[in-house]
């Protein structure tokens, strides 16, 4: 049976400070540093060997999955980096204190941008310096990749075709997989492989540094179990399908 590894990156800077960070490239704080090596340490002490591990191009990603392989011994593995398991685009609201934005929104309003499926928040402007047509990482993308804003929906629209095309046929042909990401693009796989309803995966939260361990059937087509490693920290599952 092939075991997916989902694993939202540790706190970060603006975790730990309450701000929007979405494609805003921070770091990883002491206490995400810490959350990645026990990650690595969880796994560790099961029978998980992936060949292969997933992240995104954003480096607290990127970092907690090196700490997480560095603790498993196997940062020798091929390590895929790709823009389209980046965290969703907060488009405005980028880089604000979440407390402030409420004050200044409104709890509804902000409750909306941040649980609501399909509403976005305001898009940024193309000429403001939060827009990731700024960013190096991403100067050979078309510049219809590149979103001002999105949604959890149009997140997943921009996961599903990787996942598809990079990631599921590995766990069909019986191979472990391990994927660190974020929050949102996490729970884009989520809904896809449980196959959840729009209301229901915006319920869903994703710790972070916290593995989810999900087993795929024999066909690795559906999950026929799950759990988080990290007992103490672990968030409700969703239902088998």
């Amino acid at each position: 049976m092939a075991k997916l590894v989902l694993i939202r990156h540790g706190q970060s800077e603006w975790n730990l400070q309450k701000r929007f960070t979405g494609w805003i490239d921070v770091k990883l704080t002491e206490e995400g540093v810490a959350q990645a090596r026990k990650a690595g340490q969880l796994l560790a002490a099961t029978d998980f060997k992936p060949k292969r591990a997933f992240t995104s191009v954003l480096t607290r990603a990127i970092r907690t999955l090196w700490l997480t392989l560095e603790e498993m011994d196997r940062v020798w593995i091929p390590v895929d980096k790709h823009w389209r398991l980046n965290e969703r685009h907060y488009g405005g609201l980028t880089g604000l204190n979440k407390d402030e934005t409420r004050a200044r929104h409104g709890d509804a309003q902000v409750q909306i941008w941040r649980r609501s499926f399909d509403t976005p928040p305001p898009a940024l402007d193309v000429n403001d310096e939060r827009h990731p047509s700024h960013d190096p990482r991403y100067r050979d993308l078309p510049a219809e990749a590149l979103p001002a804003t999105e949604s959890l929906k149009i997140t997943l629209e921009r996961v599903q075709p990787y996942w598809e095309e990079q990631i599921a046929p590995l766990l069909r042909a019986g191979e472990d997989v391990l994927v660190v990401a974020h929050g949102n693009s996490l729970r884009a796989i989520v809904k896809l492989l449980f196959d959840l309803s729009d209301e229901e995966i915006v319920q869903i939260e994703i710790p972070t540094g916290n593995p989810l361990e999900i087993g795929m059937d024999g066909a690795g087509e559906l999950p026929v179990t799950a759990r988080y490693l990290d007992a103490d920290r672990a968030n409700p599952l969703p239902d088998m399908p």
